[in-house]
């Protein structure tokens, strides 16, 4: 999937404290100008602030792409990468972690 495409404007992080004074401009800037809005409480990052219409979007692209789809996705990148060798299936792959955790950890249990 192309994220690059009508990706929001992301402005730098600004205090709590200026988000609740100042929130009717952080609103008008996450809807009308498509910003993203980091808010910053103690120094660290707390929230976003961004659009109905962004929310929405990042729900639809993590309910339509499940882990095979992705791995599927992988798998034919770098098979292409390759020179088209052939790469194992990911269940495949998590099939011979999963053994070798088991024989290696097993006696953990």
């Amino acid at each position: 999937m192309d994220t690059s495409i009508n990706q929001p404007t992301t402005t730098g992080a600004i205090s709590a404290t200026e988000a609740r004074v100042h929130f009717g401009k952080v609103l008008r800037r996450v809807t009308e100008e498509g910003e993203t809005v980091f808010v910053e409480r103690g120094g660290r990052l707390a929230a976003v602030v961004l659009s109905v219409a962004e929310y929405e979007r990042l729900l639809a692209a993590r309910e339509t792409t499940d882990w095979r789809e992705r791995a599927q996705r992988a798998r034919a990148l770098i098979k292409a990468e390759s020179g088209g060798r052939d790469v194992p299936a990911a269940e495949d792959v998590i099939r011979a972690a999963r053994e070798e955790r088991d024989e290696r950890f097993g006696d953990l249990r």
